[in-house]
């Protein structure tokens, strides 16, 4: 055998290990994502701070305003805005067929007592000649009985014309308390059904502020509960207020309740439909869970319920905890649920990692906090 043959036996079987070898190489594995980590620690008063929510000024009382009779709309005195005070009139019906109602009941009247009247006339005749016993028992029973119909049939008609003239009154529609016109829901030439709104008044006198809470927050309202609340086209200014109704039932949209507060501070600048902010300071709950702040992009929603990722203490894997959102501030939020005081929390990127993932966590870059979480923090900042 030459040598150049062997040569080339050597190099395919030098070539053909170094690809057996190659193939049994396994790739590294990735290392662990990094993550922006920090303790949590539980904080008694973020449970129990003021609770923030939109409102609205609104009337204590209200009601619509509505014909008792159904007619034709021919005049409307007031617009939205304006002050009514008490028996004013603030629209007509059209009388006309009322008017003839009133006529006719009238004549029947008239015609009711001449009746009565012979009938009277009559019965003293005959009870006259019954005492000499010119005329016959039936003839004076008979008389009586024309004079209890006639008198009956006088009554009728009295109480049919006070039908009629309550009728012609209720063609004006009379404003029952002092207040401000908050609705117009028909217009002049409309004919309405009796009961229809025609206007929506709202009472004078106390104003509520009306706000409406979540579910999660319900439970830290209750009446007689302390507030204050500043309207926005108020600047500087805040009124008293106290919870005075709790809706029990949940908007059948919204699934909110419906709060009341009475503001106990009136003022005459305060205008209804104004909007503002009112601030609630909810008292503690007994037996409620540990509360802790995390900032909001450290919320994840497993599904509908929020939860947050812990990092493990030995292995930096992450765990997903359900946890209940008690409330938000313009960067944090309020949580409770299952966490220890002193656990990792994964402030953010949650959207990016999942649970079981193994980490490197990393302390935020202004970290003021002061808190060690562990040596996995440290490591991963070179400490």
């Amino acid at each position: 055998m030459s040598n150049a043959l062997i040569f080339r036996r050597a190099l395919c079987v030098a070539g053909l290990a170094a690809g057996l070898s190659a193939c049994h190489e396994e790739k590294a594995p990735p290392p662990p994502a990094v993550v922006v980590a920090q303790p949590v620690h539980a904080d008694p008063a973020a449970a129990f701070s003021p609770l923030r929510f939109p409102t609205e000024a609104a009337p204590r009382y209200s009601n619509p305003m509505s014909f008792r009779v159904s007619g034709k709309v021919i005049e409307r005195k007031f617009r939205i805005g304006d002050v009514v005070k008490k028996g004013e009139v603030v629209a007509r019906l059209d009388p006309v067929d009322a008017e003839k109602q009133l006529a006719s009941a009238q004549a029947a009247l008239t015609a009711a007592e001449h009746r009565l009247l012979f009938a009277k006339q009559q019965l003293d005749r005959d009870n006259a000649q019954a005492a000499q016993k010119l005329i016959a028992a039936n003839q004076l029973e008979q008389t009586e009985d024309a004079y209890v119909a006639a008198k009956s049939a006088r009554d009728q008609a009295t109480a049919q014309l006070v039908v009629a003239q309550d009728q012609l009154e209720y063609h004006a529609l009379v404003a029952d308390h002092d207040g401000v016109i908050a609705s117009e829901n028909a217009d002049t030439g409309q004919v309405v059904a009796a009961g229809q709104p025609v206007y929506g008044l709202a009472w004078s006198g106390e104003v509520d502020a009306v706000l409406d809470a979540g579910a999660t927050d319900i439970s830290r309202v209750s009446v007689g509960q302390q507030a204050r609340i500043s309207f926005v086209a108020l600047p500087g200014q805040s009124f008293a207020a106290r919870v005075r109704e709790v809706s029990s039932v949940a908007d059948a949209l919204s699934r909110t309740y419906r709060v009341k507060l009475t503001l106990t501070e009136s003022s005459p600048a305060v205008r209804l439909g104004m909007t503002g902010e009112a601030i609630l300071a909810p008292a503690p709950v007994n037996g409620a869970p540990p509360a802790f702040k995390v900032p909001a992009s450290a919320i994840f929603h497993d599904g509908n319920a929020p939860a947050v990722f812990v990092v493990g203490p030995t292995d930096s894997k992450l765990e997903l905890r359900a946890v209940t959102v008690l409330g938000h501030s313009a960067h944090d939020s309020v949580v409770a649920g299952e966490l220890k005081d002193g656990e990792v929390v994964v402030l953010a990127g949650v959207h990016n990692v999942y649970a079981g993932e193994k980490v490197n966590p990393v302390r935020p870059l202004f970290d003021d906090q002061g808190d060690v979480a562990g040596p996995a923090l440290d490591k991963a900042r070179g400490e």
